[in-house]
């Protein structure tokens, strides 16, 4: 990956999963340089109801400030935002969360599509969107919207994919711009600071 190829092409990172993309994350965040100068909204499956340590299990393993999303928050460099569990996280454009309890998308709430198409619509060619494993294909039509508006689509090697179904529909369906391994995600998202 050419480093002059990503410089100054991101203004925000998502990252989407679901089945196994846990793992992924407690291994790339702590690689992730505390300087970031955009924001990284995660968005992952997660069980309905019970309080979550998502958050906190995040935060003990980077020097990024982790939090879950309010309401109207204003998404801000250097912050990992994690999405809520129930809610659909849409970012408005203000640059603003807005937190959505629709039907579910792909069986999913939160729904990776959600977040990926409106996050392409305000940020267009400047996002940057990382699909990761997962047991269903939420998040495909998402990276397709981000590819429209020209945004960068990126996905983990299925072949590197607790549960490859996720990110190998996505690379079946979308012209993805990048495919990367575990061990390649935290270089690659550093280059785009």
């Amino acid at each position: 990956m050419e480093e002059d190829q990503l410089m100054n092409k991101c203004d925000a990172l998502i990252i989407g999963g679901s089945a196994g993309s846990l793992d992924v994350l407690l291994k790339v965040l702590p690689l992730i340089k505390p300087d970031l100068n955009f924001p990284i909204t995660i968005v992952i499956h997660r069980k309905n109801g019970a309080d979550s340590l998502l958050p906190e299990l995040l935060s003990g393993r980077t020097k990024l400030l982790v939090k879950e999303i309010d309401e109207k928050e204003v998404l801000r460099p250097g912050t990992v935002y994690i999405a809520p569990s129930d809610y659909h996280t849409l970012i408005e454009q203000d640059h603003t969360f807005s937190l959505d309890y629709s039907e579910k998308i792909n069986y999913s709430r939160p729904a990776i599509d959600a977040t990926f198409q409106t996050a392409a619509e305000v940020y267009k060619e400047k996002l940057v969107c990382l699909l990761l494993s997962g047991s269903n294909s939420d998040g495909v039509n998402g990276l397709k919207s981000v590819k429209a508006w020209g945004g960068t689509a990126v996905i983990q090697d299925p072949q590197s994919a607790q549960v490859s179904y996720m990110p190998a529909q996505a690379a079946a369906q979308v012209k993805i711009d990048y495919i990367l391994p575990i061990e390649d995600m935290a270089d690659f998202i550093n280059l785009l600071s």
